[in-house]
């Protein structure tokens, strides 16, 4: 049977599902402890099983396109935070103070790894740089986001995190991922061969993120504080930041002459954040009432972008190659 267009994505679908149960059946007392436990444990093996299949070489792959990779970076980890700073007075209005915080949050995270890889490669772009600067995003993302936010938060006004959040932040996720890359040289061909583990893992353990943020949130009133018009307004606000970025990404590639291919590289990679990185970022960075309003913007902004995402895609892929000029031969004339 074909699955319909309409359709969200076998994970879509099941983060869907974990709000709906968090929703009416959520954790709480002891069993909110175990989940929580159950929880910090998925996130660190995530992390190690991301070092363990991360070559040194892709880290340093295609460093020598240093214009493409600096200005996807300044996309990432700069342009997306004076957004979020610079739209607040206009947008915050339209959410409550607790999901605004959450899109400052998404301003701050590492573009995402495999749908900017894959979207590019549906696209035809550069999928080497893609590849690099994916990676080295998520990489950089360790260090850059918990300082990130807490600059933001500072300047919106915000309750800035503490230096123990940003140490734990570390030794939550950097340490295991420290720990997979000197691991690597024993278990790197093991995790390869088994990679479809990881997408496991990965999707795993954001589930179980998500179910334990939106069971304390229900249990703390989430769902009496935003109401539909709310709803509607954090779709409205999350359209904004990802048209601009779409738009921003696009215009300044072309203005600094980059090739189609390169365009398509900065524009998924530049106008993307990563729900993988950001969930669990969020389970450490914030208090456990809190993360239920802080990971609702970044599910709704991860389902926009890679829809509309998707369609841009396609849009490039059917592109008409320009053909080559090729010089006529020269006929010698008649003795």
């Amino acid at each position: 049977m074909t699955r319909p267009r309409f359709l969200p994505d076998n994970f879509t679908l099941s983060l869907l599902a974990t709000v709906c149960i968090a929703s009416f059946l959520p954790c709480s007392g002891q069993t909110a402890v175990v989940f929580e436990w159950i929880t910090d444990i998925a996130i660190g093996l995530l992390f190690f099983l991301h070092g363990a299949k991360l070559s040194r070489e892709a880290i340093v792959a295609g460093i020598t396109h240093w214009r493409l990779h600096i200005l996807i970076f300044l996309c990432t980890f700069a342009m997306f935070p004076v957004l979020g700073v610079a739209l607040k007075p206009l947008l915050s209005p339209m959410v409550t103070p607790e999901l605004y915080t959450g899109i400052l949050f998404l301003c701050a995270l590492p573009a995402t790894v495999q749908s900017a890889i894959a979207l590019t490669s549906i696209a035809r772009g550069n999928i080497p740089a893609a590849i690099c600067s994916a990676s080295a995003s998520s990489l950089l993302g360790i260090f850059l986001t918990p300082l990130l936010v807490s600059v933001i938060l500072t300047t919106s006004g915000t309750h800035a995190m503490s230096f123990d959040a940003i140490g734990k932040i570390l030794l939550q996720l950097l340490l295991p991922f420290v720990l997979g890359q000197i691991a690597r040289r024993w278990i790197g061909g093991w995790v390869t061969k088994h990679r479809a583990m990881l997408k496991y893992v990965d999707q795993g353990s954001i589930l179980l993120v998500v179910y334990t943020a939106f069971s304390e949130a229900v249990v703390g009133g989430l769902w009496s504080q935003v109401s539909g018009t709310v709803l509607a307004g954090l779709l409205a606000v999350c359209a904004v930041i990802l048209f601009i970025a779409l738009l921003f990404t696009t215009f300044i590639s072309r203005a600094l002459g980059f090739s189609k291919e390169d365009e398509i590289t900065i524009v998924f990679c530049g106008s993307k954040k990563s729900l993988a990185s950001g969930i669990p970022m969020a389970k450490v960075l914030f208090s456990s009432g809190a993360v239920g309003a802080i990971v609702l913007p970044m599910m709704l902004f991860h389902q926009m972008q890679l829809m509309v995402c998707a369609v841009l895609a396609r849009r490039y892929a059917s592109r008409v190659e320009e053909p080559l000029e090729v010089e006529a031969p020269k006929v010698k004339p008649a003795a």
